[in-house]
């Protein structure tokens, strides 16, 4: 692990911080917390949490200023980024959470809600350890053979599509997106920071890519 690098987590208010940055400094990383857009542009690494609505997690980056130093770290900059949960989703194209909205545009996916005939009773939001099939062609996958468990929680979901990268997938109902990399764009729709020991070795897979 590359312990040396500069990670921030950025904090934008809506994002379960405190419990990413105790894995990563659990794993030794030089992590600290931001919500400066400056600080963001010069990370070498970057984190993005994020629980609670799409629209209004989006609106606070933009209010901020947060959503372009993003996109300027990581589609100019070469930055690496992690998205969990909302984070991941907001890296994604638009949502379909309340109403239509425009994400980040770093992954060409769009997020919408579980169905009903998806879900075939199973009910909503998809909660807990559910088991997730990893690619092996991947640093942010490596050292997982064939599946691990990783914990859920989330409504919305992101299907594999014909987009490149290395995709990890869970089925709840039907195939989704569950982790993902692509070149330096990390996602992963479950949270690494509290599934136990495979969510330490995916954080650490992440800092070492």
């Amino acid at each position: 692990m590359n312990k040396s690098q500069h990670v921030v987590i950025v904090d934008y208010g809506k994002g379960n911080i405190w419990s990413v940055l105790s894995a990563l400094d659990f794993l030794g990383a030089r992590a600290i917390v931001s919500s400066d857009p400056s600080v963001i542009v010069n990370a070498e690494a970057l984190v993005l949490p994020g629980v609670g609505s799409f629209r209004s997690a989006l609106q606070e980056l933009q209010k901020t200023g947060l959503d372009e130093a993003i996109k300027e770290a990581v589609t100019i900059r070469n930055r690496k980024i992690l998205g969990i949960c909302l984070g991941f989703q907001l890296l994604g194209e638009s949502s379909t959470e309340d109403g239509s909205c425009a994400g980040l545009g770093i992954i060409p996916a769009k997020i919408e809600r579980f169905n009903s005939e998806e879900l075939s009773g199973r009910k909503l939001p998809h909660i807990g350890f559910n088991e997730v099939f990893l690619p092996g062609e991947s640093d942010f996958f490596d050292g997982f053979s064939g599946s691990a468990d990783f914990y859920f929680v989330h409504s919305y979901r992101m299907l594999p599509g014909l987009f490149p990268g290395a995709k990890a997938i869970c089925n709840y109902g039907v195939d989704f997106l569950s982790a993902y990399q692509n070149e330096n764009v990390f996602g992963a729709q479950f949270h690494p920071e509290k599934s136990q020991t495979n969510g330490l070795k995916l954080l650490d897979n992440f800092l070492s890519a």
